[in-house]
C-alpha cells in the first residue's frame, strides 16, 4: 500500500498563505503565471533556480502554424502519424489551433525569434515534420523563452518565486488540494496553503542512467500527484531522443538538436554509410522513435556505441550560425563539426505520460492543475512529435488559467487536515548514491528503447526491493527524490507490462511484428 504522505508535519517551520501555486519555473509554469489575473496572489516554487529545469535546455524551437506555407491540417496529421494515432484528438486539435496567438503572446512578452531578411518569423523542419514550421531563436530557443518570461515575472508584483524550495507532499482535505508541504535548502518545512495547485514540474529523466535531462527531473510532480490519488496514465511510452552527443561517461548528455537534420544533416554507421533510408521512407526525418531504434539496430549490427551525424556538406558559415551553441560544445569535446562527424547516440529524452488532465488542465484531484512535461494531456501519443513540446507547456498553461481562475474566484482556502506524525527508523547506512545508482541500471537494462516481458518482471521485483529499503528511512531530500523516483519508476514498468504490443515509444521485443512501427 503506498504511503499518503512521505514526511511528517510535526516540525513545520512557517505557513505561507496564497491563491495559487505553482511548482515548476519551465515555460508551463512561468507561462500560467503570466497569464493568471494581476490580482491574484501567486507563489512559483523552483527547485534550484529558477532557469535550472528541461525548457531551459530546448535547442530545436517550437512548432506553430505561422508560416502562409503551412496549415493546422498538415500540423494535426504530422502529430498523430508521429505519436502512432494513439492521440487524444480534441486535446491536438486544441494545441495547433491555439498554438498562434499564444505565440503572439510569447513575441508580446519580448521572446526574440529568428527572422529573415523581411522581418518575418523564419521558421525549419525537424524530424516528422512534413513542413517547415519551427520557431526558434538559434539552436537555444528555450534558454530564449525562459529568460524573456522571467524578466517578465519579475516585473509582476502579484508574482512571488521561491527559489530552492523542494516540494514534497501536496496537501489535500476529502480530495480537494488545499497546499502544498516544501522545504528549503535551510531544511526548513514550510506550509504553502493555497486556494489551487499547478504541476509543472517536468520530466523523469534521472531515473536513466543517461538523459538530456538536468539533476532536478525525479519526477517529483507526477510521484505527488499519484500519492494525493491523482490518475496517472500512458507512463510506459518514454522518449529516447535519437541524438545526443556519446560520451563514454554516465548522467545529463548534451542533445544534437533534432534541427541539425532538419537543416540536412545525414546519420551514418561506423562505417560511415547513411543507413536511414533502410528503416523508413522520410529517412533522417523519421519520427523519433523510429529513428531512435534504427539506431539501436545499427550499434548492434556493428558492435559500436553510437554512429555519426553528419552535417559537413553545409557551409561552416551556416553550420556556425544557425548552431552556435552546438558547434561550441563539439569544439570543447575537441569536434569541428563542419568539418567533422559528431558521434550520437539515443538517451532518455521526454515522457509522453503523466498526470491525466482535461482539456483544461483539469485533474480529477479538485483544485489540482497540471501543464508542461509532467502532465499527460494525449496531445503526443506513443511517441512525442519534435518541437511540440513547448507549444503544449503554452498552449496548456493557458488553457489551465480560464478554469482556474474561475475556480479560485468561488472557493475559499481549504482547511489543513489533521495529519497524525510519520514515525521513522534511521538508517545512517543507507547509500541514496548507491540506490540511485542500482535504479538507473535496472531502467536502462530492463525498460529502455526495448523491451521485454521477462525484462520488465525482473526490473519490477528490484524496483520493489528498492523501494522497501526507503521505507522509514529518515528525511532529506535526496530521500525524498528516491522515494519519488522509484515510485515513477513502478508506475513506469507496471503500464509497459501491461500494455502487452508495440506502439510508438513502447517497444516490445517479445511481441515483435504485433502493431510495431518497424519490424527488426
Amino acid at each position: 500500500m503506498k504511503s499518503r504522505y512521505i514526511s511528517g508535519f510535526h516540525d513545520v517551520n512557517d505557513k505561507k498563505d496564497c491563491d495559487v501555486v505553482i511548482i515548476g519555473t519551465g515555460v508551463a509554469g512561468l507561462f500560467t503565471a503570466l497569464n493568471i489575473d494581476s490580482k491574484k496572489e501567486i507563489i512559483i516554487l523552483s527547485k534550484t533556480k529558477i532557469d535550472n529545469n528541461n525548457s531551459n535546455l530546448a535547442q530545436g524551437g517550437i512548432a506553430a502554424c505561422v508560416d502562409e506555407d503551412d496549415d493546422f491540417k498538415s500540423h494535426y496529421e504530422d502529430t498523430l502519424r508521429a505519436g502512432a494515432y494513439y492521440n487524444r484528438s480534441e486535446t491536438t486539435h486544441v494545441l495547433i489551433q491555439e498554438a498562434p496567438k499564444n505565440i503572439k503572446k510569447l513575441l508580446d512578452y519580448g521572446t526574440n525569434f529568428d527572422q529573415n531578411e523581411n522581418g518575418n518569423l523564419r521558421v525549419t523542419r525537424e524530424g516528422g515534420h512534413s513542413k517547415r514550421r519551427i520557431l526558434h531563436a538559434k539552436d537555444a530557443t528555450g534558454r530564449e523563452l525562459i529568460r524573456s518570461l522571467s524578466v517578465e515575472i519579475k516585473s509582476r508584483k502579484n508574482i512571488v518565486v521561491d527559489e530552492n524550495v523542494f516540494g514534497i507532499d501536496l496537501i489535500t482535505n476529502q480530495n480537494r488540494v488545499c497546499g502544498v508541504l516544501a522545504v528549503n535548502e535551510k531544511g526548513e518545512k514550510i506550509i504553502y496553503q493555497s486556494k489551487a495547485v499547478v504541476l509543472a514540474t517536468g520530466g523523469i529523466g534521472q531515473i536513466y542512467k543517461n538523459t538530456t535531462n538536468p539533476e532536478v527531473t525525479t519526477g517529483d510532480g507526477i510521484a505527488m500527484a499519484h500519492r494525493a490519488g491523482g490518475v496517472i496514465h500512458d507512463m510506459e511510452f518514454i522518449q529516447f531522443h535519437p541524438t545526443a552527443m556519446y560520451s563514454e561517461k554516465n548522467g545529463q548528455k548534451f542533445l544534437i538538436s533534432e534541427a541539425v537534420r532538419g537543416e540536412g544533416a545525414v546519420l551514418r554507421n561506423i562505417k560511415g554509410e547513411a543507413f536511414m533510408k533502410k528503416y523508413h521512407k522520410l529517412a533522417d526525418l523519421a519520427p523519433r522513435d523510429i529513428v531512435a531504434r534504427s539506431i539501436f539496430t545499427e550499434k548492434m549490427i556493428t558492435n559500436v556505441p553510437y554512429v555519426y551525424l553528419d552535417i559537413t556538406h553545409k557551409s561552416p558559415s551556416f553550420i556556425k550560425n544557425r548552431f552556435p551553441t552546438i558547434y561550441e560544445r563539439c569544439l570543447e569535446e575537441g569536434i569541428d563539426m563542419t568539418k567533422e562527424y559528431i558521434p550520437v547516440s539515443p538517451v532518455q529524452h521526454y515522457i509522453m505520460g503523466g498526470i491525466y488532465t482535461d482539456i483544461d488542465g483539469k485533474t480529477n484531484v479538485e483544485g489540482l492543475y497540471a501543464c508542461g512535461e509532467c502532465a499527460c494531456t494525449g496531445v503526443h501519443g506513443a511517441n512525442r512529435l519534435a518541437s511540440n513540446s513547448l507549444l503544449e507547456g503554452i498552449v496548456f498553461g493557458n488553457r489551465v488559467v480560464d478554469s482556474l481562475t474561475h475556480y479560485i474566484s468561488n472557493s475559499n482556502l481549504t482547511p489543513l487536515p489533521v495529519i497524525p506524525n510519520i514515525q521513522y527508523t534511521t538508517h545512517k547506512d543507507l547509500d541514496f548514491d548507491h540506490i540511485k545508482e542500482k535504479l538507473e541500471n535496472i531502467m536502462d537494462e530492463y525498460v529502455s528503447i526495448v523491451r521485454s516481458q521477462n525484462g520488465l518482471k525482473i526490473a519490477l521485483k528490484e524496483m520493489e526491493k528498492l523501494r522497501n529499503q526507503l521505507a522509514g528511512c529518515e528525511e532529506d531530500r535526496r530521500y525524498y527524490e528516491c522515494v519519488n523516483m522509484c515510485t515513477v519508476a513502478i508506475l513506469i514498468i507496471k503500464a509497459a507490462l501491461k500494455r502487452k504490443e508495440s506502439l510508438g515509444a513502447h517497444y516490445r521485443v517479445d511481441t515483435e511484428g504485433k502493431g510495431c512501427i518497424i519490424n527488426f
